[in-house]
């Protein structure tokens, strides 16, 4: 007996509202459909699958593993990326550096390059992330030559820990020692003093001298209490003279890694309520910034791996980025009210108290603080805050390594406990050369070299591998399978064309610019600056490293090699059948 049959077949993306895409394994394959028989009225068939060579072999990312964890909670996702954006140089880098590059005008190029290249980056890696539930190193799959990528942002995550962890030890120390009646950078009564310093209440110009800047004048109360107290700088001679630890920092960093490990062992149900609660204790504070180097770390992509496969990750891309800029300018006017405050209480410029880094947070803050009613109070709510508004950063960027490296190798997965133990106290004892004496020293390095040029590499890499390898064609489906819609014309020039040659620019502008290391009116020698290098190049060394081990490694004639690199994996068995993929023009050019 026959029967006509018209089949429908729909498009991919609506599948997900039939049977929700996480549940399958959805594959678009020719059917043959052989009438079996017709029994009271009901139709049996019996069918086979015919692959199709030439299309992709599945929805690689809409069978996520059975036992892959997911976020508790919507909002501990959100909160957890925007704790990771927002970190210490929302207090100490931003505001100087707007007010360094001309004011508000700072603020115009600020904002193009955050549009064409920071939510642009941000808004892929959460995608990227979301759609194959991995972490850095195996979300590579999509093109394999490109796995040292993933490795490279893992070690550059790891190097930020190294002293990360040492400043939000800095400002546990300062918390502890706010805990008294008096503050005890007040005077200069103590025995940390020395002969030349000078109280902060009953400071001027004659005695700074002309041609110093108040925020650099090392005798101050305040600046001696950072210095010879907390640092013991004035002990070492230099970067090649660190001295031991210091038992008090190592007791707080300690501490921290502490704090860490019990934060991340269990996962992202457990690290995701800890910075809710991060994010609550700073509620009142001006917190919220984000750098758009943000990208890059690994810590995007771990983070979204853990979401379900159906998260609108391209509204939480511009939600996050949106209140993360907004707010940032927020946190420039309060810094800018307490240097103003300060430059009228000591009758100078604002460009004389102006600075970053550590010293506006350990040095003029702290001064500033002390004039305030009720000083002791403040200095305690404030130090809370920059802990705090560590420990959420520091718990992203140790997430990418777990993540990461747990994705890749199964048997760290299966002992999460264990390997969230060895990488928290591996960490510590790497961290004990910036508790030393001439531990500034050592973080002043990492701080320019562990993170700098080598993440803006890391980042250009992986724009060039997603949109240009992968491409932004097969990108787009993906997020389409996802959302249910394509990335407009905007988003995918600039993962194309726009983002990766702003990233090239700024790499070569970075190299060409760099200059020698110094700290305050310290220079450091030479060999340091050339460790400095040594330090970037061992994490941006792992890209063109891996690419040669996967191209030597694999089997096949030199044309299959580069099929099986540039592949991705679940399409290798059509280069094993003698299928190689032809990339023509139109596959490159393609937006």
């Amino acid at each position: 007996m026959c029967a006509e049959m018209n089949i429908q077949v729909l498009p991919e993306h609506k599948l997900s509202s039939v049977a929700p895409l996480k549940q399958c394994n959805v594959e678009k394959k020719e059917v043959e459909l052989i009438l079996v028989k017709d029994q009271n009225g009901v139709q049996y068939t019996s069918t086979s699958i015919i692959p199709t060579p030439g299309l992709r072999a599945g929805l690689q990312g809409t069978a996520p593993e059975d036992d892959r964890e997911t976020w508790g909670k919507k909002i501990d996702f959100l909160l957890s990326v925007i704790g990771f954006a927002v970190d210490l140089a929302n207090v100490w880098r931003f505001p100087y550096l707007c007010y360094k590059n001309g004011g508000g005008a700072f603020l115009i190029p600020y904002t193009l390059f955050l549009v064409i290249a920071g939510m642009p980056l941000f808004y892929m890696e959460l995608a990227l992330g979301q759609y194959h539930r991995e972490g850095a190193a195996t979300v590579w799959k999509i093109c394999p030559f490109f796995k040292g990528v993933g490795y490279a942002v893992i070690i550059i995550a790891l190097y930020v820990g190294f002293y990360y962890n040492v400043i939000i030890a800095w400002s546990l120390y300062y918390l502890f020692s706010s805990m008294t009646s008096e503050l005890p950078w007040l005077t200069c009564d103590n025995y940390w003093n020395s002969p030349n310093c000078t109280s902060h209440k009953s400071i001027t110009d004659s005695v700074i001298g002309n041609g110093s800047s108040y925020a650099k004048y090392k005798f101050t109360s305040p600046a001696e209490f950072n210095e010879r107290r907390v640092l013991h700088l004035h002990e070492s001679g230099g970067i090649h003279d660190l001295g031991p630890p210091r038992w008090d920092l190592t007791l707080c960093l300690l501490a921290v890694v502490i704090i860490l490990y019990f934060s991340l062992w269990k996962g992202v149900k457990s690290s995701g309520k800890v910075q809710t609660h991060c994010l609550s204790s700073t509620a009142t504070q001006i917190k919220f910034h984000m750098d758009w180097p943000t990208s890059g770390f690994g810590v995007l992509i771990a983070f979204s791996s853990y979401n379900k496969f159906n998260n609108n990750c391209y509204r939480d891309a511009i939600l996050t980025s949106t209140v993360n800029c907004v707010t940032s300018f927020f946190s420039g006017f309060a810094i800018f009210s307490v240097l103003g405050y300060m430059a009228e209480k000591r009758g100078v410029d604002i460009k004389d108290v102006a600075t970053d880094g550590p010293g506006l947070v350990f040095i003029i803050y702290p001064e500033a603080i002390s004039t305030l009613p009720g000083s002791t109070f403040w200095a305690i709510v404030f130090f809370i805050m920059l802990v705090t508004l560590g420990l959420d950063s520091s718990m992203g960027g140790m997430e990418a390594v777990i993540t990461g490296l747990s994705d890749d190798y199964k048997i760290l997965k299966r002992n999460r406990k264990t390997f969230t133990f060895i990488i928290a106290f591996g960490t510590f004892f790497i961290c004990l050369l910036c508790v030393t004496n001439g531990g500034m020293y050592v973080v002043t390095l990492l701080d320019k070299y562990a993170a700098g040029t080598a993440i803006l590499f890391a980042v250009l890499i992986e724009a060039i591998g997603v949109a240009w390898f992968y491409g932004v064609d097969r990108f787009s489906e993906d997020i389409e399978r996802m959302m249910g819609f394509k990335p407009g014309l905007y988003w995918r020039l600039c993962w194309k064309f726009v983002s990766p040659a702003f990233l090239l620019f700024v790499v070569i502008a970075s190299t060409l610019t760099s200059s020698g290391l110094k700290y305050n009116d310290y220079v450091f020698p030479d060999w340091s600056n050339h460790l400095g290098w040594m330090v970037a190049l061992s994490s941006m060394m792992f890209v063109p490293c891996y690419a040669i081990y996967k191209f030597l490694t694999v089997p096949g004639t030199l044309k299959e090699k580069i099929a099986y690199c540039i592949t991705p994996e679940h399409e290798h068995h059509l280069v094993a059948e003698g299928n190689v993929r032809q990339f023509k023009l139109r596959h490159w050019l393609a937006i």
